[in-house]
């Protein structure tokens, strides 16, 4: 035996594996800084990988296809993390280079994958039947189910055939037409209802269901419908020479809705983030105890002596940390101790209960926003202490909030991968070789992404093409403590906001970041759940319906790939000047095209689904 037989893993697998990586990666970057939402990787990296492994690999069986599975996994992983806190750089006002980036980005992987690997055996083997890791088992589900690689693959291919189209005649890369439906009050009443046709976002509706899209989209009635107009209210009486708080230029009085809801609502909406973040912090300190103490109880993982791999890794990515703090401090040896040390600490405290939270609820649930405010919250007071609250500073902190939140979400995905290869029979250490490389291809497609997309993502006026959501309160709070410039009384409106909101045991990050991204996204976000009720409601029986909803969870898997990959390219080739965009005058730039658009969008994606034969005719009850 050559051991390729028995392992899973050859160049191919490889090859494929880093491709899959790379584009998860950029598809989830771009989708998530829209949307705030991100979408697991693990499934549609298991249907990909088996149509591929079944195509140019087939030797290799379902090791091989796990291997995709969990490298795409890890692209989508490091994306869903660095998206949080990186692009928070350039909305505070400064800048990063993409060396900077990287070493944040690979330093977080390494020290997350090898702490990750020291509870590997007790979470995974150990606690086996108790932790119940439900998003593996739906994986390793997919995997066996070989057949399902060619239904799911075609319908994959549909959709993103349909969001590649519709996102080549937007203002994402050609720009023919106008796709944003926009109703906005400007009298008495101040309102804004808008949506854009965006089929990524309609596929994330499909996938995320009703109730995430309808709380997400009460957050925003609340915000474009009750807050906006109030303050509209209110701040027409004010006098004449009044001026915004942080627009010297403009008078309160007569403030156009975009006005109010970038320097007004907005905070509010950061305020029910942090409130959101540290109620979720405090409700894992249990979690965290206990974690720590069955660890410290656990057996140590390598007591056969061979197993160095994980220590080599979890060396490698501490020293790379420190480095980056380096680099990031401008050579501040102090700077790079303190928030070093620090990040490790916190670190080594969530990536064990991101690998243990995983097990219980998945990772596509996983409250990173929550452990990430909790870190940087204290990593600035830390800061602040020290008496260092500069521009330059405050990067460096952010370097260090991308280094943690990087950790904690590659851990939630590389325990649900390593799950998987337990549950299958593969081997442990390959993956982790597998996985760390893929993550690794992440952290540089990532990084990459938000470099090219800079000019973009840190415009925030009203016509912003990014919500980001989460990075935009990364840099609100963080420059807020450090400059001590914030307009606390939004703030507190938004902390008591969320304050209902849990007493009345509603997910408050999830109306929270439907109160802070624009109408246009949200709602848009929902039509797309609906097209999933509609399908359930018409199919003619269970077994009918399960098998519609899987074809449309593939097709929407398509739409947000096919979205997000067009999207990305039409803005490399906007930003490099191939493609010119001219403004739009006439019926191109109505709001009935923007209709009839929606409208092909809605038939299209709805023709596979409701004319979908499915193989379960006996089934009927």
């Amino acid at each position: 035996m050559d051991g390729t037989s028995t392992l899973g893993g050859g160049v191919i697998v490889f090859i494929i594996g880093l491709i899959l990586a790379a584009v998860f990666a950029a598809s989830t970057a771009y989708s998530g800084m829209k949307a705030g939402l991100t979408v697991a990787a693990g499934i549609p990296g298991a249907i990909i990988g088996t149509g591929l492994i079944n195509m140019f690999a087939k030797k290799h069986g379902i090791l091989g296809k796990n291997l995709l599975q969990g490298m795409s996994s890890a692209g989508e992983s490091v994306a869903s993390g660095l998206i949080f806190v990186l692009p928070s750089i350039l909305l505070i006002g400064s800048q990063f280079s993409f060396l900077e980036g990287l070493l944040a980005g690979v330093g977080g992987v390494l020290f997350g994958i090898g702490v990750a690997s020291i509870v590997h055996n007790y979470l995974l083997v150990d606690e086996h039947g108790k932790l119940m890791y439900p998003e593996s088992m739906a994986i390793s589900e997919t995997l066996v189910a070989s057949d399902a690689g060619g239904e799911s693959l075609k319908y994959m291919g549909i959709g993103f055939g349909i969001g590649g189209l519709v996102t080549l005649v937007t203002g994402a890369v050609f720009g023919w037409i106008n796709n944003v439906i926009s109703y906005i009050g400007t009298q008495t009443y101040k309102y804004r209802f808008e949506m854009e046709v965006n089929p990524m976002l309609l596929g994330i509706g499909f996938i995320v269901g009703l109730e995430i899209s309808l709380t997400m989209f009460a957050g925003s009635i609340m915000s474009n419908f009750a807050v906006i107009p109030l303050i509209g209210y209110f701040s027409d009486m004010a006098a004449p020479g009044l001026m915004v708080w942080n627009k010297s230029k403009v008078a309160i009085h007569g403030m156009p809705v975009g006005v109010i809801a970038s320097s007004y609502v907005k905070y509010i909406g950061a305020g029910m983030m942090l409130c959101g973040g540290i109620i979720g912090a405090i409700k894992l300190i249990p979690v965290i105890i206990g974690s720590i103490k069955e660890t410290l109880g656990a057996k140590a993982s390598g007591a056969n002596g061979k197993e160095t791999q994980y220590l080599k890794i979890l060396l490698l990515g501490a020293v790379i940390s420190f480095i980056a703090g380096l680099v990031g401090s401008g050579g501040n040896v102090m700077m790079a101790i303190v928030g070093g040390v620090l990040s490790l600490i916190l670190m080594v405290l969530f990536v064990i209960v991101s690998g243990r939270l995983t097990g219980t609820i998945g990772t596509s649930n996983l409250p990173v926003s929550g452990m990430t405010i909790a870190s940087l919250v204290l990593v600035t007071m830390s800061f602040v202490l020290m008496g260092w609250h500069g521009l330059a500073d405050n990067k460096a902190l952010l370097l260090f909030g991308s280094l943690i939140v990087v950790a904690v979400s590659i851990a939630g995905g590389y325990m649900q991968t390593q799950k998987v290869t337990f549950l299958i029979g593969g081997h442990k250490n390959e993956m982790q070789r597998f996985y760390a490389l893929a993550s690794i291809v992440g952290v540089v497609v990532v990084v990459g992404t938000i470099m090219i997309l800079s000019k973009q993502l840190a415009n925030t006026g009203a016509d912003a093409q990014f919500g980001l959501p989460q990075a935009n309160l990364m840099a609100t709070l963080t420059s807020g403590i450090m400059s001590g410039k914030l307009p606390w009384v939004m703030i507190f409106v938004g902390v008591f906001m969320a304050l209902v909101l849990y007493f009345l045991n509603l997910p408050i990050m999830t109306v929270a970041i439907g109160f802070y991204l624009p109408i246009s996204t949200t709602s848009i976000i929902l039509v797309g759940s609906l097209l999933r009720i509609l399908v359930e409601k018409t199919s003619k029986n269970e077994a009918d319906k399960d098998a519609k909803v899987a074809h449309g969870i593939s097709l929407s898997s398509g739409l947000v790939a096919g979205g997000s990959i067009i999207g990305l390219i039409g803005i490399i080739l906007q930003v490099s000047g191939i493609i010119n965009l001219q403004d739009l005058t006439g019926f191109a730039a109505s709001n009935e095209v923007a209709i009839l658009l929606l409208a092909v969008l809605v038939i299209l994606t709805l023709i596979p689904l409701i004319t979908a034969k499915t193989h379960h005719h006996h089934a009927e009850k």
